[in-house]
């Protein structure tokens, strides 16, 4: 385990502590940043999501998804958490939160911002830090690249349905063609780009070594990526942060219970199944976890940077490390639980 996923929580956090200390001290460079954008989409936060999230689309191998039909339960466990059960079960908190116990303490309109936030983190399954997680509960590299592949090419065509649909729902209006543009641009075009490299090097070296040794080289730049995204969102949101830190923790809640909740069911959809530990244990935090960078852009496209709905998906970033690494220690002490 690499220097970055052993003090994960340390570094997210001094990115975080960074961004919301030079978004106070210096708010004009963030204005400035801000307005850096075309079809309101902000280049900087657009190009380091970009460099966060290629390296993690080269270690996509769509060779492997013939391998799904050796141990299919496990993608089957990943796929129905992802696409039927976690988006609906994040908007219903959304609703129940923010239209009903929450819904003296902020504005109806600020409500609205946040449950789009909120289902917009609900319908992105994670793909970048996947294999961070597969990675500290010991989970089959293979097999988590099959769940990977699979699900983000369900992402290119589901996820701006399902959004359009449950924001819709909300009565939140749905600008489609910057949605769709979002996907594209997060999704497709780095999954292609991804793809296209893994290629170019198995067809000069003929061999995998070749791509693992380009992923090496590479990610440093991921984890930068990662990092500057962080600073860069919490220096948009600093002022709000800690004008309205009431807000940030309403936010926080539903979001933690989803988290944990939908790891429940799956792990528990997992112990009936009879799952390898090594499977199952993947299986529920790719689940569990959020593709936070591609909730963020959208947001950031569709509502603005200054938004509630981006300001959710922000407080998302704040959740997903320190909770998430908490289903990993659970996942490492229950491995008895599983056959092996």
């Amino acid at each position: 385990m690499g220097v970055f996923e052993r003090y994960l929580s340390v570094w997210v956090a001094s990115a975080i502590a960074i961004g919301v200390g030079l978004g106070v001290v210096f708010p004009p460079l963030f204005e400035l940043i801000a307005k850096i954008e075309i079809a309101h989409v902000n280049i900087v936060v657009a190009l380091f999501i970009w460099v966060m999230i290629y390296p993690m689309m080269v270690q996509v191998d769509f060779s492997t998804i013939k391998e799904v039909g050796k141990n299919p339960k496990g993608l089957i466990l990943t796929l129905i958490i992802n696409w039927l059960i976690k988006p609906f079960s994040m908007a219903a908190l959304g609703w129940l939160f923010f239209e009903g116990l929450f819904a003296d303490f902020v504005s109806p309109e600020t409500a609205q911002e946040y449950i789009a936030g909120m289902i917009l983190l609900g319908v992105a399954p994670c793909t970048a830090m996947v294999f961070v997680w597969s990675q500290l509960t010991k989970g089959d590299a293979n097999y988590t690249l099959v769940q990977v592949s699979v699900n983000d090419i369900i992402m290119i065509f589901a996820f701006a349905p399902i959004a359009g649909l449950l924001l819709g729902v909300s009565d939140i209006h749905v600008p489609w063609f910057t949605l769709m543009l979002s996907v594209v641009l997060y999704v497709l075009l780095p999954l292609i780009a991804g793809v296209l490299t893994r290629k170019a090097l198995n067809n000069s070296a003929q061999n995998e070594a070749a791509v693992q040794s380009f992923l090496e080289k590479i990610k440093p730049y991921s984890v930068v990526g990662l990092l500057a995204t962080v600073v860069l969102l919490f220096g948009f949101q600093a002022n709000t942060i800690l004008a309205q830190p009431l807000n940030i923790v309403l936010i926080a809640i539903p979001l933690v219970l989803q988290t944990y909740g939908i790891f429940v069911i799956g792990y528990f959809i997992a112990l009936k199944l009879k799952l390898k530990h090594n499977i199952a244990g993947p299986a529920c935090l790719i689940g569990t976890s959020n593709f936070f960078e591609l909730a963020v852009a959208v947001a950031i496209s569709l509502f603005g940077l200054h938004s509630g709905a981006a300001l959710a998906t922000v407080v998302g970033v704040l959740v997903e490390v320190p909770v998430m690494l908490s289903l990993v220690a659970i996942v490492n002490k229950t491995t008895h639980w599983f056959k092996e």
